[in-house]
């Protein structure tokens, strides 16, 4: 029987590396950049799926000109931002996605990040990496305490539920904005703000765990960081674009906020070089997901939304909006 063909734009874990070699015909990428648009449409001639990271950009034009052997879209990843669902639909092919798996290795980003900006861990890490280190006196690399103070959470799904779990044990009191206010036995005794700006205003840190879209689109920026308490610590590991980037680099240089801790950017691999620049910052490159056990399990999750689509069924993770009643729905626009 043939194998159908799957393109495969990144390298994954051996688990999942080995999956694909049993299961299908794979067309790799030997690079370690990103196929071109031209490219990819090149190999995605006569496929049946496409298993993609949020490097592969697909637009209007791309779903205008893709084979019409394509059956699903497999992106391993949480976020979709990187794909016109509006063209997908019209083209009658579902994107799936992979939620639910990488909240607790993210929340483990979290706090590092949250440690690492509080503690002046890049600071102290120069010193001993550059032979700089030298006998510190007492007042030398103070960096400010976790426990007692208030973690402010915008968004509380998964990723945030965790957060907010990992910080209690580090003695955090904490507080919540999300869509609706949720049950005390998921949040336990988090206090629920129905508006960002009363939560801005008690969080001395601050964790950013929202999806990207219209309404949470550069939230952080000059106006709401002036809410926060003077010397507030934020965390992104949501999304870059979440934030405001000149607007947070002028407080964390003036220390209306004392310290940030990033794993996201706006334009990554690409990042305000600005950032860099700064001691009172701790970065990381985007790694939120990073541990074998969760990359194997979106890569699985991912192929499990390829097979199930390739039977004539329907991808366990569907991207909202992207169901087989919104794809019919389009399809009778057209």
């Amino acid at each position: 029987m043939t194998k159908p063909i799957l393109v495969v734009t990144s390298r994954y874990t051996k688990e999942v590396e080995e999956r694909i070699d049993r299961d299908y015909n794979a067309r790799r990428n030997p690079n370690q950049f990103p196929f071109s648009q031209e490219k990819l449409l090149f190999v995605a001639e006569g496929a049946a799926a496409l298993f993609i990271t949020p490097a592969d950009r697909l637009d209007s034009g791309f779903f205008q000109k893709v084979s019409p052997t394509l059956k699903i879209i497999a992106t391993y990843s949480v976020g979709f931002e990187h794909i016109d669902l509006e063209a997908a639909a019209r083209r009658k092919i579902p994107v799936a996605y992979t939620p639910g798996v990488n909240s607790e290795a993210t929340a483990d980003i979290a706090m590092l990040l949250l440690l690492g900006a509080s503690r002046r861990a890049y600071e102290a890490q120069e010193l001993v990496r550059t032979g700089a280190w030298r006998p510190l006196s007492p007042d030398m690399l103070l960096g400010w305490q976790v426990g007692g103070k208030v973690l402010g959470i915008l968004g509380m799904g998964r990723v945030g539920q965790a957060v907010a779990r990992r910080a209690r044990g580090f003695g955090m009191r904490i507080h919540y904005c999300d869509p609706s206010k949720l049950p005390a036995e998921i949040v336990g005794d988090a206090v629920y703000h129905e508006n960002p700006s009363d939560l801005l205003r008690v969080s001395q840190f601050l964790s950013l765990n929202a999806p990207e879209t219209p309404q949470t689109r550069h939230f952080l920026n000059s106006k709401t960081i002036c809410l926060l308490p003077a010397g507030a610590i934020v965390v992104n590991t949501a999304r870059g674009g979440l934030v405001v980037d000149d607007d947070l680099i002028a407080a964390l240089k003036s220390g209306r906020v004392a310290a940030a801790g990033l794993d996201v950017f706006e334009g990554e691999p690409k990042l305000h070089p600005e950032y860099v620049s700064l001691k009172n910052t701790f970065l990381l490159p985007h790694i939120g997901s990073a541990t074998i056990e969760t990359r194997t399990a979106m890569g699985m999750l991912a192929l499990d939304n390829v097979e199930a689509v390739l039977n004539g069924g329907t991808a366990p993770t569907l991207v909202p909006g992207s169901s087989r009643e919104n794809i019919l729905a389009a399809g009778r626009k057209e």
